[in-house]
């Protein structure tokens, strides 16, 4: 009698439906290997939320069985996540390769989180446990040492590419495609595959190609000051711009933490050379225009990042010049196109020269994959089944029908949700139970606090203001003392509405006096009875409504 195989589970707690959050797992019996901990950034609905993280709950409730965390690359949504991850759960080991080490190394040093198993992997690396084996192959990507991960166990192969883009002209090292076809021809039951780009056409531009771009702006303005405007994390972009400035004869000054932190990694790791290069500020002032660069962040239009502040001239240490020329080497993230917009305007304004990603100027490419990439990553690992990761639904139903184009059946290809899990039993797969995987809000060094109803309120703040009624009532004899006092923020003038402010004293002192006249009432009694009696008197006078928040003062005469 043959033993039924124990199944093996997949299962996704971030990175689909959203480009960011990456997390997923694999577990069979008592292992459990954790690929990525990253994070997202909200979107302009989530008043005062800096990220969103996945959630660790599933983690919490197998903690025993967690092996390690196996990261692939360092960009912030695929390491964000590690420092919240260490204060919740124990990881006995995280893997990942040099540059994403060092940049999860600056991280936990920056909030006095001690950790000493972080180790460096290669894609020469194995890893092997009892039932699960982890192997490595290298991909190219905007960031040094991206790598694919295969992991072998009892009931089949999976292969998650991580983020990935084929260049066959890179700034950096090759993709390792025969690696890929080896382990496509050794047999792949499932691949988890990048589908951030997978609704452009075509092939992405090669970063050489920028290279050239950029090469060209240089000799054009060979007289002028260039400031340019980049992703922190592109460190392959870094390395050209570094590469252009040295061969034109020019010192760099670097402005924005980020910017800061990667350049001195790559400096430190090899990945970026000629490290006199850079010079301070006040060295750079002093400098003739053609001989510097300024190099910052701020390519999004964020409002506290350098670019921004040079172009509203309240930088303290760069003052735009008319015959500046300003690069933006990066395309816009959905959702920062008015930010990035306005920035260009205030630039224009002062007289710059800017240059952007168009096709007239290809100053920038994505360091994913378009479809034509993803269907040659099929056709290498020739996967039994297709699971695309890391997107929005429509790319990851775009991926999907772009696996049925390269032969894989309809019904063995996946489109999920976070929470969403598979069982692989003897190379078969099959959807399994959920589990759970809501979004988890971080704001300021609070993590989880924030729930739906905290985030009502911010928006009915943000839109509406917030009405405060100041009451000193003597709880013993059940005493209106003195009128309420009205205060407002973002609702209405004061000033300009004596005649609104007295209606709502009048309303709210009813209100009050109504409640005292009850035996038992309590502060909140009266708090409620407040609200209900104002909320729809505002709403039907003014259309808006205002968060409405009494404060009651037990004052004995």
């Amino acid at each position: 009698m043959n033993k039924k195989p124990k199944e093996t589970k997949i299962i996704f707690l971030g990175g689909l439906g959203e480009v960011g959050k990456n997390m997923y797992c694999v577990m069979h019996e008592d292992e459990l290997v954790i690929i990525d901990a990253g994070i997202c950034f909200p979107e302009g609905g989530l008043l005062g939320i800096d990220y969103i993280l996945p959630d660790f709950t599933f983690l919490k409730q197998n903690q025993d069985k967690i092996k390690a965390l196996i990261i692939t690359h360092g960009h912030e949504d695929h390491i964000g996540g590690i420092p919240y991850l260490l204060q919740n759960v124990e990881i006995p080991a995280i893997y990942a390769p040099n540059q994403a080490k060092e940049l999860i190394g600056l991280k936990l040093e920056d909030r006095n989180i001690r950790y000493d198993n972080l180790f460096v992997y290669t894609d020469e690396t194995v890893l092997k446990w009892k039932h699960i084996k982890v192997e490595f192959f290298r991909t190219t990507h905007s960031i040094p040492d991206s790598h694919g991960i295969l992991i072998s166990t009892p009931n089949g192969n999976i292969v998650t590419t991580g983020d990935f883009k084929f260049d066959l002209t890179p700034i950096g090292p090759m993709a390792d495609l025969h690696k890929m076809a080896e382990i496509g021809k050794n047999g792949v039951d499932l691949l988890l595959s990048d589908s951030t780009n997978a609704l452009n056409e075509g092939m992405s531009i090669s970063e050489s190609k920028v290279d050239n771009a950029l090469n060209d702006i240089f000799d054009k303005y060979q007289s002028r000051r260039m400031i340019i405007a980049t992703f922190a994390s592109n460190i392959y972009r870094l390395k050209h711009i570094v590469e252009t400035c040295y061969n034109h004869n020019r010192k760099i000054c670097v402005f924005g933490r980020s910017m800061e932190n990667n350049i001195e990694i790559s400096l430190k790791g090899g990945y970026i050379s000629h490290q006199d290069i850079f010079v301070t500020p006040e060295e750079a002032n002093n400098l003739k225009p053609g001989e510097v660069t300024i190099l910052c962040t701020g390519s999004q239009g964020e409002p506290l990042a350098a670019l921004s502040r040079i172009a509203k001239g309240t930088h303290k240490q760069i003052k735009l010049r008319p015959d500046d020329v300003v690069v933006f080497s990066s395309s816009p993230i959905p959702g920062n196109a008015i930010a990035i917009g306005r920035t260009i305007n205030k630039l224009y304004l002062q007289g710059v020269k800017v240059f952007t990603n168009t096709s007239l100027n290809e100053i920038h490419t994505s360091g994913h994959a378009n479809q034509e990439e993803l269907k040659l990553m099929i056709r290498l690992i020739k996967p039994k089944y297709l699971m695309p990761v890391h997107g929005d639904y429509r790319m990851l139903k775009s991926h999907a029908n772009l696996g049925v184009e390269c032969d894989i059946p309809k019904e063995n290809t996946f489109v999920l949700e976070n929470g969403d899990t598979l069982s692989l039993v003897n190379h078969t797969i099959t959807k399994s139970d959920p589990v759970i995987a809501n979004d988890i809000y971080v704001d300021g060094n609070r993590l989880g606090e924030i729930n739906g109803a905290v985030l009502r309120d911010r928006k009915i703040m943000a839109s509406d203001g917030i009405l405060v009624v100041i009451a000193n009532i003597d709880m013993k004899k059940h005493q209106l003392l003195i009128k309420p006092n009205i205060t407002t923020r973002g609702f209405i003038l004061i000033n300009e509405n004596e005649e609104l402010i007295k209606k709502i004293e009048n309303i709210a002192s009813n209100a009050i006096n109504l409640k005292l006249k009850e035996p038992n009432v309590s502060f909140n009694d009266i708090k409620a009875q407040i609200t209900f009696d104002l909320f729809p008197f505002i709403y039907e006078l003014t259309g808006r409504k205002p968060i409405i928040l009494p404060v009651i003062l037990d004052i004995k005469k």
